[in-house]
């Protein structure tokens, strides 16, 4: 059971980014904005996160 429970929550931890940028681009298609660029823009906010994490390491 343990195991199930695992890959569920891993499951959902990594489905959680697919999911919020998913409902962003609901919202804007629903608006009538043609928007081409969600994965570009979660790569480029992940490359950003990454990047101001390692500039700015409490290390």
């Amino acid at each position: 059971m343990d195991i199930t429970v695992n890959i569920l929550l891993t499951i959902a931890t990594a489905a959680t980014p697919l999911l919020i940028a998913a409902i962003g681009e609901l919202v804007v298609e629903r608006s009538g904005v043609l928007n081409l660029g969600v994965e570009g823009m979660m790569i480029m906010g992940a490359v950003g996160g990454f990047g101001a994490h390692d500039h700015h390491s409490l290390d």
